[in-house]
């Protein structure tokens, strides 16, 4: 058993945004994550990038997006490039070299919804979720918070 050091009311909680996608179109975010990852076949790698919605609508909402930086697949790994440069144009970064670089900035993302997916026997193999596929700079033009420290936990 472990003391919590305090005792929570649930009336006093914030109650849970939920995993439901938002629905399609242009959000103000920042970008408050970025990591390299490996592919699952271990022959590429991607940027796992999380945005932070500003809001109003959906405030505080965290949305994932992935973009190949290298893929055994040339088209993959051209259009994820083609995406990067994007990023880097929407948030204002001429060159990066590091995921660091990504994180802080805001920018607008075009949101899609995609699919579940279902099994052979229509249950549901992983639910519809939110996909990135376009980038542009904010209304209000290049922002970037403070250089961040320390990369952030991603929870998914």
């Amino acid at each position: 058993m472990a003391q919590l050091g305090t005792t929570f009311s649930r009336d006093e909680l914030p109650t849970s945004q939920g995993f439901e996608p938002i629905p399609a179109g242009w959000y103000d975010v920042t970008v408050t994550g970025a990591e390299l990852k490996d592919t699952k076949t271990k022959d590429g790698q991607y940027i796992n990038i999380q945005y932070t919605v500003l809001g109003p609508e959906y405030q505080g909402r965290v949305l994932f997006g992935l973009i190949n930086i290298r893929n055994a697949s040339t088209k993959a790994q051209e259009i994820g490039l083609s995406n990067l440069n994007a990023l880097m144009s929407a948030i204002g970064l001429e060159k990066v070299q590091d995921t660091d670089q990504l994180i802080g900035h805001d920018c607008q993302v075009k949101v899609k919804i995609k699919a579940a997916v279902l099994n052979d026997d229509k249950s549901e193999k992983y639910p519809a979720g939110n996909d990135i596929s376009g980038w542009k700079p904010s209304a209000g033009g290049f922002k970037s918070s403070a250089p961040v420290t320390k990369k952030p936990a991603f929870a998914r």
